[in-house]
């Protein structure tokens, strides 16, 4: 089973991927009536999800639920947020830890940082341009047109090698997807831990939050 973090435009691809590879989803979506229920007939249930095709209505406190209950293969953040450091959020009470990202960017090129501060930090090989839509993510970046010395994810290792870090792994050009398993390894590791640093990544973008638990 697998799970789809909204269900708009990239919820969409999202279904059309794993209609084709013939696998079971549930798009979560706040919104009764978004695009992938109006556009692909889905039923709203809570109601034996383990196959098929369903909508649940919910925010990511449902699908920080639903992951534990379903253990997903995979799981689609097509929302703009980064997805398991807002699932830590709500699963752990979490302060913002800037002196982690400030020891980080102390590590990384200028050029790659996108934005920087209260605990949070995005890069990018493509910082100043728009990126291709439904990119492959070559080794010489199609909007930039320079080769990345690296992948993105080898940078962050390299800045926070005390991170724990996600790989967006790739789909199909310009889709990513975190397998389930790493998330609920990523759960039981900062349950452990007072201070952390997640990361989630792939060849050409990074992001990551540092936090320190509430006493």
């Amino acid at each position: 089973m697998n799970i789809i973090i909204g269900g708009g435009k990239y919820g969409c691809y999202a279904v059309e991927h794993l209609r084709q590879k013939s696998k079971g989803f549930v798009v979560v979506d706040t919104d009764p009536n978004c695009l992938a229920v109006r556009r692909f007939g889905l039923a709203a249930s809570r109601q034996s999800l383990s196959n098929g095709e369903h909508f649940v209505q919910g925010d990511l406190s449902t699908v920080l639920d639903l992951i534990e209950k379903l253990k997903p293969e995979y799981v689609f953040p097509t929302a703009p947020v980064h997805i398991a450091a807002d699932l830590a959020k709500i699963k752990f009470a979490l302060d913002p830890w800037t002196e982690a990202i400030n020891a980080i960017l102390l590590k990384l090129p200028e050029v790659v940082v996108l934005a920087a501060g209260k605990g949070k930090l995005v890069t990018s090989f493509n910082r100043d341009k728009s990126c291709v839509e439904k990119c492959s993510m070559p080794p010489i970046c199609p909007s930039t047109h320079m080769r990345k010395p690296c992948t993105m994810t080898e940078l962050i290792r390299f800045a926070s090698p005390d991170a724990f870090i996600l790989i967006s792994h790739s789909m199909a050009p310009g889709m990513g997807a975190l397998k389930g398993s790493e998330l609920l390894d990523f759960f039981n590791w900062a349950r452990q831990r007072e201070k952390f640093v997640v990361a989630t990544t792939c060849d050409c973008h990074g992001v990551l939050d540092a936090f320190q638990k509430r006493i």
